[in-house]
């Protein structure tokens, strides 16, 4: 097959770089890809999307390579490889960022924190900015000004035709409201414009450790704080195999303001052990980084919770049972505030009335404990899904259409499903959590 017309970096099998290229977060994806095409500019994406309809090559876009599933990897077809056009720039003066389609959150928080602006970013520094917002983008901001998708002003995004548009709310505002929580359904987002935010350069995290006998009640006063707690607060809870519940919250903002809230995680109980720091946002935003992540093998459950009674909080606190070895981390997240100011018909994104956020996560290194991992992820998650409101898209791994179904109310995702026919109606960007166009 001839590649003369695509431009940018074109990989084969046989050339150096090709399986770094290839190799993403989760150490069970392994396909290779035909071509990969290291796209530095605009007109290098054009040319790969023209390459790949020519040749009748799968599509798979890559940026920070976080799906759990490795969708970005295209078993022999062509990867469209972003990492090259990871340019972050911000004009203090306007509180906006405009952000290539290949940066990673990291390069959009060190930009906007030295002006002591942000906007609603995810937890990991390596994530990608493009995959993150597409879906919706939770992060520790979100509870004051939104999710990441409330925070984008326009996009500029290559078609399934390798047409170049711009979506806002002046320019096609109904593509505009798609891509805020619709996934990468319908084009490969190139830039980003961000309104940004003044938030300072300080923040602060509470961790309590509990006994695991005293969860359910530990976990019922922290639900009900959650509750009450003012806006910079995002509270979290999780449990491992360390025998404790853990629960706290991650205030972003002036620390001594977050630290009144700390008085009130004495009446949760006698903690085993409890940890209050002060750290940058910077420092915030790094700390769940995994710079060796790409050796594991990872599997995961998520699930959006619209209520935490205490059969919940017992489901939740059990793991599932079983060999503890093999039972994975389970953590909740809280949403609420700015999340649930925006109108639901405002964007894609379809489950503004959510809770708290469930993830039950598993991360190995042998192959042969593949099944049994992604099983006790799913026993793990299972029981909680009687107070589940729905799914998270970027939190969706093997449940298929039937995740996306639970991603987004029946009108929404019949208004979704239109947009695609409109802009991509062969589901040629269909290595995604795929809405079909019929």
């Amino acid at each position: 097959m001839t590649t003369t017309s695509l431009t940018g970096q074109v990989l084969t099998p046989t050339d150096d770089g090709y399986d770094d290229a290839r190799s993403v977060w989760n150490a069970m994806v392994d396909r290779r890809p035909r071509l990969i095409v290291r796209c530095g500019t605009v007109a290098d994406v054009v040319s790969a999307v023209r390459h790949a309809r020519e040749h009748d090559l799968e599509i798979g876009v890559r940026c920070g390579g976080h799906g759990v599933l490795g969708l970005a990897v295209p078993a022999d077809g062509l990867m469209i490889d972003l990492t090259p056009m990871g340019g972050v720039t911000v004009d203090p003066r306007t509180r906006r960022a405009r952000v290539q389609g290949g940066a990673l959150l990291g390069a959009l928080d060190r930009a906007a924190q030295a002006h002591g602006l942000a906007t609603t970013a995810g937890n990991v520094s390596h994530t990608g900015v493009g995959g993150l917002t597409l879906g919706g983008g939770m992060g520790w901001l979100a509870r004051q000004y939104g999710l990441t998708c409330d925070n984008v002003l326009s996009y500029e995004v290559v078609t399934a035709a390798g047409e170049v548009l711009t979506a806002s709310r002046t320019e096609h505002p109904e593509l505009f409201w798609g891509l805020r929580g619709g996934g990468g359904n319908f084009g490969i987002v190139t830039s980003f414009e961000f309104q940004l935010h003044e938030i300072g350069t300080r923040a602060l995290i509470a961790e309590y450790a509990f006994d695991q006998a005293d969860a359910v009640a530990v976990l019922e006063g922290w639900r009900d704080l959650s509750a009450a707690a003012p806006r910079q607060a995002t509270f979290t809870a999780m449990v491992g195999g360390a025998g404790t519940v853990d629960v706290g919250f991650v205030w972003v903002g002036d620390p001594a303001a977050g630290r009144r809230l700390t008085a009130d995680f004495a009446d949760l109980g006698r903690a085993r052990r409890q940890s209050v720091r002060e750290l940058s946002y910077l420092e915030l935003q790094t700390i769940d980084d995994t710079v060796d992540g790409h050796h594991f093998r990872r599997y995961w459950k998520g699930l959006f919770l619209d209520r935490f009674p205490a059969d919940a909080a017992a489901a939740f606190a059990a793991r599932g049972g079983g060999d503890e070895a093999l039972r994975p981390g389970v953590s909740l997240q809280a949403y609420g505030g700015a999340i649930q100011d925006v109108p639901d018909d405002d964007a894609a994104y379809g489950q503004r009335g959510t809770l708290f956020e469930l993830v039950a996560a598993a991360r190995w290194t042998d192959p042969a404990e593949d099944a049994d991992r992604m099983a006790a992820a799913r026993t793990a998650a299972a029981p909680l899904t009687a107070f589940s409101c729905g799914q998270y898209l970027n939190t969706i791994s093997d449940e298929g259409a039937d995740g996306v179904r639970q991603a987004f109310p029946a009108a929404k995702l019949a208004r979704l499903t239109a947009l695609k026919r409109a802009y991509d109606p062969a589901n040629v960007f269909h290595l995604n959590q795929n809405i079909a166009p019929n």
